[in-house]
Parts: structure tokens; sequence; C-alpha cells
């Protein structure tokens, strides 16, 4: 019987490197399954943040990965040739640090969302926290590259000098968007507006729905999403109605002209009475503005407490029905709109007998 060898390996020696990979393999998915079978349930009965953390760190365990690893421990059992150790000892770095960055990734998303669980929904906080999500993402895929290349044997201080000259030409080249990106950080960082908030640009208007690395998405009133460049946008003009404490409320109309002075005099007193029932509403004045052609005007401002435009408008109607219910009480009549001349049927337009300003038809 002739020795089975591959590699000046015998098959005992192939034997106990299959069995070790495929043990340590096989471990490493029991544990992980008995970590989001058994441990999770529990988990969420549990107040300890550990536990939790424990199953999404198991979440995020990849078989391809752990095989990619075991594999190499499992082929330390025997002699293989020098490029072919070298390839598994290159995928077993790349594995190790692509499960690094996986775990470090679900440390972040799992930091975040239990802080935002614990302190409750928060626009300007949200847009904060996400924007430290992304940057700690981006600085950790940097760290975790050079750190694999590093492991591998690449000179990581002249590929970083390199990447400076390169750098600087790619800056210039894509200014525009790194405009864009400083800017992002600008609006995270001043937070003209946060998410949620009801902004107008120019004659556009909606809530924030996102705020991006490079561009900031809008719900406009009509329903469309309107998508502005960050650049674009802080150099426009922001009207941010979330951060309206009050809305000032100014309505005019008139009465008839033949109007009693002493009747006159007691609206303003009445009108007051009438944004005080409302809630929500503070009275600020009422007065008999202006005699007009056609009426006597009348004022009256108030505010409405917050910026909901629906309540706003609630408000408003609740007030203007109160205002002719109690004009109707009153006697008082509202002016009646102008009416055009009527001529007479031979002056009518298109009749025989109708003069035009040159004379005769």
């Amino acid at each position: 019987m002739i020795p089975f060898e591959l590699f000046g390996n015998s098959w005992q020696s192939w034997a106990v490197a299959f069995g070790l990979a495929l043990g340590v393999f096989g471990l490493a998915l029991l544990i992980r399954r008995l970590i989001v079978l058994r441990l999770a349930p529990r988990a969420e009965r549990t107040e300890t943040p550990l536990d939790d953390f424990a199953v999404v760190l198991a979440r995020r365990t990849r078989r391809v990965l752990l095989l990619a690893v075991t594999l190499r421990l499992g082929a330390l059992a025997v002699r293989l040739p020098l490029r072919l150790e070298r390839a598994l000892v290159t995928v077993a770095v790349i594995a190790i640090f692509l499960q690094a960055a996986l775990w470090v990734s679900a440390a972040i998303d799992f930091w975040i969302d239990r802080r935002q669980r614990r302190t409750g929904f928060d626009p300007a906080s949200a847009t904060t926290l996400n924007a430290l999500k992304f940057l700690g993402k981006l600085i950790l895929g940097a760290v975790l590259a050079l750190a694999a290349l590093d492991a591998l044997g690449v000179q990581v201080t002249a590929l970083i000098a390199g990447l400076g000259v390169g750098g600087l030409a790619l800056a210039l080249a894509t200014q525009n968007i790194l405009g864009d990106l400083f800017a992002s950080l600008t609006i995270l960082i001043d937070k003209p507006f946060v998410l949620g908030d009801s902004i107008q640009v120019d004659d556009l208007s909606g809530s924030v729905e996102s705020i991006g690395m490079k561009t900031t998405r809008i719900r406009s009133t009509s329903g469309e999403q309107l998508i502005f460049s960050n650049g674009d946008l802080l150099k426009s003009r922001l009207h941010n109605f979330g951060r309206m404490a009050e809305r000032r409320v100014a309505l005019s109309f008139s009465v008839a002209l033949e109007t009693p002075a002493a009747v006159l005099a007691a609206i303003p007193a009445r009108l007051e009475a009438i944004v005080a029932v409302q809630s929500d509403l503070r009275f600020d004045r009422a007065h008999v503005k202006a005699i007009g052609r056609f009426g006597i005007e009348i004022e009256l401002v108030y505010f409405v407490v917050g910026s909901n435009m629906n309540l706003h408008m609630d408000r408003q109607q609740a007030v203007l029905l109160a205002v002719l219910e109690d004009f109707a009480a009153h006697g008082i009549r509202l002016p009646a709109p102008p009416t055009a001349p009527t001529l007479p049927p031979d002056q009518a337009p298109g009749s025989r007998g109708a003069r035009t300003i040159g004379g005769e038809a």
C-alpha cells in the first residue's frame, strides 16, 4: 500500500489539520447559535446591556470569515508551499479585520441606538448622533484598512505619504463635493435646522427628512421630495418654522359705513373676548383701523402658541366664525361688494343706440 502524501504531509497530518479546522469552526458556530437562540430571549427581558451587546455581536459574526480563520488554524498542523501559506495568511488577516470592523460597527450602532432609546427622540440629538455614527465608521474603516495593510507587510508610511500628494490633487478635482461635505458638518455642528423641522428655502418649503453628507432631503408641503445640495442650502435664506415659538396673526375685515360710533367702540372688547376663550391663543390688540371707501376697517392681532400650521388654521377658523356670529347678534352688517353701474338699454354694449366716446356708433 502506497502511503498518501500531499506537499510532503501524510494523510494523518491532513486529517489532524482538517479535524482541527472543522472542530474550531463547529465550536464557533455552536457558541454563536447558543447566544442567538438562548440568550436573545433572556436579553429582551432584562435591562442589563451586556447580554444585549453579546447578542448583537453574535448576529454580526459571519460564517465565511470564521471559516477563513479556522482554515488557517488547521493549516498550522501541516507544511504547505510558501505561496499557498502566504495566501492563507492573507485571507485570514483580511477576514480577521473584516470581522473586527463588523463588531466595532455593531458596537457603535448599539451605543447610539441605546442612547436614543434612553433619552427619547430629540431631533437635534438624532442629527448629532447620526453624524457621529457616520464619522465613527469612517474613521474605523480607515484605521482597520491601514492596520490590515500593515499586517500584510505593506509599507503604510510610504502609502500615507503618497496618498497625501494624491489627495491634494483629488481635493482640487472634487472641491464641490468636499464643499458639500464641510457644509454638512457645519449643519450638524451649528444646527440651523434638525430632522423634522419645517423650513422654507427661497419659495420652497417642507419638513426635513434627512441630512446627508452631500445633500439634504426635504418633504415639500405638496408631497414631493426636494433635494438640496448642502453647500447651496447654507448660501440660501432659510426660514425655520420649527423654531417658531409663536405665530403672529393679523386679521382685517370691514363693517358697513353706517355702523354707529358707539357700536364700533364696543367691537375691540368683544374681539378680545372671542380670542380669550380659544385655547393656544394670546390676544395682542384690536382697533378700528381706518375708514375705507366701502366700509370701516377693523384689525385684530393675536398670537398662536406654537408653530403647527393646522392648529393655526383651526384657531383662525374658530375666531372668524365667532366674529360672524357676534356681528349677526349685534346687527352689524358687513359692507356689500360694489356693483358695476348699469347702463340704460339704449346705451348697453351691442345695442343700436349705444354711444361711444368719439360720437355716435
